[in-house]
């Protein structure tokens, strides 16, 4: 089997398509892929997966199927077996593969391929998604200029605004709901040895000390950009799935731009609040912050 690589459209904030069924697969647990030519439908991320699939409804013929997740799948070079999710043994983008989305139903569509389908993705949990996704891009950026102080030395990477990109470079894991983005970082020996300090030194307080006066500061910046109705969106330099995009913010600091592969946002003033919950474990090796958009 050989299929060409998805064209995407969750980019631009597409929810609906019409495209032709090119496959239908039935997959290891029991449930059945369905690929189209094209999709508005976000696909989990084997790589990185973060913001969780779109959801939604697929429609052949006048009959109706609920999409109940959708996959990134995959074909080899040898057009061999069609792969998803964790079993695809490359990172997405290898230019040897063909790259699917793969729309999950629980049972078999029958015979579908060839014909015109309908995709709806639900509305209401693509909102939810995109604006917790939103919300992670911008605690990254507050959080790097909050924890900008702490750095000894000048990192290597810097963020949009010229902040060392703790974000980046402590990243542990990132993870949205419907509720909130989750996101995980170590404080250890690599890091310090890039020129973080989380002790205590002459000119600052320990960051577990500080910890309350860093959070009221990555709070009054998201307050700020959110009252700004800051603009936002995402630049693709193709449709396919593969396409590098940039996520872009024109923040009253300037732009900023961040890579990825989600959907989000047109604009902050979407938000009536974003909000951030700082953490620090007990022995001092990682810090969380819980951000929770609340949606205007």
């Amino acid at each position: 089997m050989t299929l060409p690589t998805t064209h995407v459209s969750f980019p631009a904030g597409a929810v609906t398509g019409e495209s032709p069924v090119l496959a239908v697969q039935r997959l290891a647990d029991g449930r059945y892929a369905v690929v189209t030519a094209a999709t508005p439908f976000h696909p989990l991320d084997h790589t990185w997966p973060d913001q969780p699939a779109d959801t939604g409804t697929l429609t052949v013929d006048g009959v109706g199927r609920p999409v109940v997740d959708c996959l990134t799948g995959a074909l080899g070079p040898d057009g061999g077996e069609l792969l998803a999710g964790p079993d695809i043994p490359v990172r997405r983008g290898d230019e040897q593969w063909s790259w699917l989305v793969l729309h999950v139903l629980t049972d078999d569509p029958g015979d579908i391929v060839g014909r015109p389908a309908a995709l709806a993705v639900d509305t209401g949990r693509r909102a939810a998604l995109s604006a917790s996704h939103s919300g992670c891009h911008l605690l990254a950026l507050a959080l790097n200029a909050a924890l900008a102080p702490r750095w000894r030395k000048d990192p290597g990477r810097a963020d949009a605004f010229g902040n060392p990109d703790f974000d980046s470079l402590a990243m542990a894991s990132s993870v949205m709901d419907t509720e909130a983005s989750t996101d995980t970082y170590r404080l250890g020996k690599s890091l310090r040895k890039k020129g973080f300090t989380a002790e205590a030194t002459d000119e600052l307080p320990a960051l577990a000390d500080a910890l309350p006066a860093v959070t009221e500061t990555v709070n009054d910046l998201l307050a700020a950009w959110v009252a700004a109705d800051a603009p936002v969106r995402v630049e693709t330099p193709g449709p396919e799935l593969t396409a590098r995009r940039q996520w872009h913010c024109e923040l009253p600091e300037g732009p900023a731009q961040i890579f990825c592969g989600g959907t989000h946002l047109h604009h902050l003033g979407e938000l009536a609040e974003l909000r951030t919950e700082l953490r620090l474990s007990a022995d001092g090796g990682e810090l969380t912050a819980v951000t929770r958009p609340k949606r205007a």
